[in-house]
């Protein structure tokens, strides 16, 4: 019993920090709903919202779209955010 139960401690926690190395990796875009020292939260064009801690939060404001990527944060250009479908010409 104590190996199963060490089996799947063990288990739980691989799939725990490769899904957090998976995670750094991937870029999250959306718009920053809130702020706090260094911990900035954003809505991505799905609705779904998540926090992060950030190395530096300095000249973010509410509404601002970013990218975030490895702790590290950019303001997206417009152009980038916007490439959903093409707008009907009717």
């Amino acid at each position: 019993m104590k190996k199963i139960l060490a089996s799947l401690m063990v288990l739980v926690f691989t799939f725990a920090v490769a899904g957090l190395s998976f995670a750094a990796d991937n870029p999250v875009k959306g718009t920053v709903t809130k702020i706090e020292d260094k911990k900035i939260t954003v809505i991505d064009e799905k609705g779904n919202e998540a926090s992060f801690e950030v190395k530096d939060a300095a000249g973010l404001k509410v509404g601002d779209k970013v990218e975030i990527k490895n702790g590290v944060v950019k303001k997206a250009k417009e152009s980038d955010m916007d490439k959903k479908a093409p707008k009907s010409k009717y």
